[in-house]
């Protein structure tokens, strides 16, 4: 008959074996990965468009004035990569991204109406958002604020 002291053992390691497998069955969207080239070029070309006015509604592909998505609509497509037009449309595209993975440039949807995703904008590292305001066109802001926090609904990886 085995021992206390190997049993426990034992079963410690098959807990840890049966754990290990199981994560390993989670798809890329649960793990967070370090900014690479290509996601600090997509921050660094949204940033050049810093302080540009909001516009509701703003055309695709003009970068007078921008929505929140025709702005993440036009970064991404710098990068031949192609984003639908709405906020709700953007939050279908790429791999689902849990909050505690997010990733420099992830997609990062928000409700700030009271009714569904109506806000998005691109994750820039260090709990950042670069998004469009209403009040500062193309800007940079804390998801970490109560405001932010609060809206949240869900983040998606399209690079």
């Amino acid at each position: 008959m085995m021992n206390k002291k190997l049993a426990k053992r034992l079963l410690s390691v098959s807990l840890c074996a049966a754990i290990g497998l199981s994560s390993m069955a989670f798809d890329n969207s649960s793990k967070a990965y370090a900014a690479t080239e290509q996601s600090l070029e997509v921050i660094s070309t949204g940033k050049e468009f810093l302080g540009t006015k909001y516009k509701f509604g703003a055309p695709s592909g003009v970068t007078y004035a921008f929505d929140c998505s025709s702005f993440t609509q036009y970064v991404f497509k710098q990068f031949d990569i192609e984003l639908p037009r709405t906020s709700s449309a953007q939050a279908k595209a790429g791999e689902k991204v849990d909050r505690a993975y997010l990733s420099v440039g992830d997609l990062v949807f928000y409700n700030i109406n009271g009714n569904g995703i109506s806000h998005v904008a691109i994750y820039a590292g260090d709990n950042k958002i670069l998004h469009t305001s209403s009040s500062k066109g193309v800007a940079i802001a804390d998801m970490n604020s109560d405001y932010w926090k609060k809206a949240y609904v869900t983040a998606r990886r399209v690079l």
